[in-house]
């Protein structure tokens, strides 16, 4: 009796032990303060969410509507919101939701303008779920530079398998243009190169930004804008993936805010071993040529990048050739990347792949001269980098 006595003593104190933890974590998010910067398909997920996980305070940001179109993947709207901000929007439901949280609904654009007056209340948390490069490179920047922990949800767009979701520092997300672009822009005009907790799909999009097509032939993008620049083109969303990129970031930032132990999977580059060739032979190369490799602003992804999806794994004066399935993939060992134009720098939008040869040809020669002589591949090549810039939105 005695021994079941100090047993059931042992399993209560254990219960008393587990107890006060939870009740501590707990605590922690009701004292939490959170600010979630763009309130659509993502972000009003995650905000839904942290709110029904007992958050103390949200700050909602976001400049749009709700529209007709994003009911397929909006946390809450209905019918009766369309036209509404989606900051009041969340606000208005949030609060016959759990009415204890305290609510900040503002209807703004983030931008570094804006920078002191919505990040300056030290978070403990920011959530950025905000689809325009220029916008999402500011915030994340800004959040860095101030210390703010942050989590930044990359493309949900033209996804379908929930499976491949995954959060990784920024340094690793693949597959995904999104977090390319990003990722280039804050290294070239921030000089953060990582850092940076994100959610992203390890899947390759499914499809591409649509032309803008209004249902009337008076109709134009701006009719539909409520910023200038912003909504000209669209990408296919399934209301699924956004909804469950929302789940993942409050889940993530609940269980950080809460101190329990979130081990995410390891995200795993294959095959890298030619691109890090390629690399470090540009890196050689423009020690040789420029003394100095300082104005390489490329790293092994982003070569893999431009081999693979701009050069297709072969020289650029190859680019007739047909495509040949797995064959179409050439040895490293003849191939290098240098400038196209040599006064700029050795950024993405400015590397082509040639053989040895027809690098140190091109080497010896000019921009003009090659117009001039071959004006079929100066405008080929003009045509690929320029993808290249508009994917990273240079």
């Amino acid at each position: 009796m005695a021994v079941l006595v100090v047993r059931t003593l042992a399993a209560l104190d254990r219960e008393r032990v587990c107890m006060i933890a939870r009740i501590s974590s707990l605590m922690k998010l009701s004292l939490s303060s959170l600010q979630v910067v763009g309130l659509g398909g993502v972000g009003s997920h995650a905000a839904s969410m942290l709110l029904r996980s007992g958050v103390g305070r949200l700050l909602l940001v976001d400049f749009d509507q709700v529209s007709l179109s994003s009911l397929n993947r909006h946390a809450v709207a209905t019918r009766e919101d369309v036209g509404t901000p989606k900051a009041y929007c969340l606000k208005k439901h949030f609060s016959l939701i759990y009415p204890e949280c305290q609510i900040e609904a503002r209807v703004q654009l983030y931008d570094s303008s804006a920078e002191d007056e919505i990040l300056s209340g030290q978070p403990d948390f920011v959530l950025d779920c905000i689809d325009n490069i220029d916008t999402k490179v500011s915030l994340l920047a800004a959040c860095v530079r101030r210390g703010l922990r942050v989590l930044s949800a990359m493309g949900a767009g033209a996804r379908a398998d929930p499976t491949r979701i995954r959060v990784a520092d920024l340094r690793e997300s693949s597959n995904d243009p999104l977090s390319r672009a990003v990722r280039y822009r804050l290294k070239k005009d921030h000089g953060i190169e990582g850092g940076i907790p994100v959610v992203f799909s390890m899947e390759k999009p499914k499809a591409k930004l649509l032309p803008f097509q209004g249902s009337k032939e008076e109709e134009t993008p701006s009719d539909y804008q409520i910023v200038p620049g912003f909504r000209v083109r669209i990408i296919p969303v399934l209301g699924t993936i956004p909804a469950i990129f929302g789940q993942v970031m409050a889940s993530y930032v609940v269980t950080q805010l809460a101190q329990l132990d979130f081990q995410t999977e390891p995200i795993v580059n294959l095959d890298l071993d030619h691109y890090r060739v390629l690399h470090h032979r540009l890196l050689e190369h423009e020690e040789l040529i420029y003394g100095s490799a300082e104005q390489v602003l490329v790293d092994a992804e982003e070569v893999m990048y431009i081999v693979k999806e701009l050069w297709r794994g072969r020289s650029a004066r190859d680019q007739n050739m047909k495509d040949t399935g797995r064959k179409m993939w050439r040895s490293v060992n003849e191939l290098m990347l240098v400038r196209w134009d040599k006064s700029k720098s050795a950024g993405v939008s400015n590397l082509i792949l040639l053989k040895f040869s027809e690098a140190d040809a091109h080497e010896s020669t000019t921009l003009d001269q090659i117009k001039d002589e071959e004006p079929e591949f100066h405008a080929m090549v003009s045509r690929v980098l320029k993808r290249a810039e508009t994917e990273f939105a240079l």
